[in-house]
């Protein structure tokens, strides 16, 4: 598929998600068939203020390419600064958040809560697009309270956006209940720009229901946690894998950037994802989450790995 002047082989993307697809990972469900990947929500105020901790979601690796970065915010003069960082210009495309239904988000005026002020929307896209001639996408739900998910995506189009995703939820209903697929056929059949379905796609079964909306490409989000390689079972591949050694590899890929310490903490929701589906891991789950050494914990996985097999 073509965004603007981007094109991107198969149909296949991964979800930005915060806290969870940091460039080592990104960089994983790539080689496992993921067609395309953006950073974690990245905050444009805190790029602004040139924000170190903030700057280190902007780290990719060399097979990410293209590439998207996913920002978040509801200040058009914000956005327009940030386009023009350095830090920005490695990016394929600009993604921006206009769907996270968390709490801290919203309160902000982020996020979903945007869906809800249509005039604002249309200026900070017009600052986003006057700022770069890079693709201009948006990740969107069906709408805050209710939705308007039609009338919204239209607005999009009109702004110049290239693409947009819709995860067909609206924001109150978080990820509870089935997504709408007719809503998000309905989102598909109101505009020429492309548009990529998300929500609940875990399996072969229900990656087609999604793709029989018609949509150009599918979104992968927490069908992925803990399980990089999802990509390759939705494409048929049967493609052969250690879990350990993904493990493993997700840990030295991030050793580039950060300290044990830090991998000890941060590692521990990612360790517990890529055991969820091990029978009889109730206890070494339990041995991890006391384990404050990293590599403690991969040996704790490996030899428990082993005798699974």
């Amino acid at each position: 598929m073509k965004i603007k002047n981007v094109n991107i082989e198969g149909n296949l993307f991964l979800a930005p998600m915060a806290g969870v697809t940091d460039f080592a990972f990104r960089s994983l469900a790539r080689n496992f068939g993921a067609s395309f990947s953006y950073t974690e929500m990245v905050s444009s105020k805190a790029l602004v203020y040139d924000n170190a901790k903030t700057k280190e979601l902007l780290i990719t690796l060399e097979n990410e390419k293209p590439v998207g970065v996913q920002l978040f915010g509801h200040e058009p003069e914000v956005f327009k600064s940030v386009l023009n960082l350095q830090e920005l210009q490695k990016f394929d495309l600009i993604d921006i958040n206009m769907g996270c239904p968390a709490p801290k988000i919203v309160k902000n005026g982020d996020g979903s809560k945007l869906m809800t002020d249509f005039k604002l929307v249309e200026k900070i896209l017009k600052a986003c697009t006057e700022s770069t001639n890079k693709p201009i996408t948006v990740k969107m739900r069906l709408g805050f309270d209710k939705d308007v998910s039609v009338d919204f995506a239209k607005m999009l189009e009109d702004c110049g956006v290239s693409a947009i995703t819709v995860h067909g939820r609206l924001r109150e209903e978080f990820y509870s209940g089935s997504v709408n697929l007719n809503a998000i056929e309905k989102v598909k059949n109101s505009v020429k720009i492309p548009v990529i379905g998300n929500g609940d796609v875990t399996n072969e079964t229900s990656l087609n229901a999604m793709l029989q909306t018609g949509v150009d490409a599918v979104m992968i989000g927490r069908g992925a946690l803990g399980k990089p390689y999802i990509f390759s079972e939705l494409l048929g591949c049967n493609k052969k894998f250690d879990k350990y050694e993904i493990i493993k590899k997700h840990i030295e890929l991030l050793k580039n950037t950060y300290s044990n310490e830090y991998l000890s903490s941060y590692m521990k929701k990612h360790l517990l994802w890529y055991l969820k589906d091990e029978k009889g891991a109730n206890k070494i789950k339990i041995e991890i989450c006391n384990e404050k050494d990293i590599e403690k914990c991969l040996l704790i996985i490996q030899d428990f790995l082993k005798n699974c097999s």
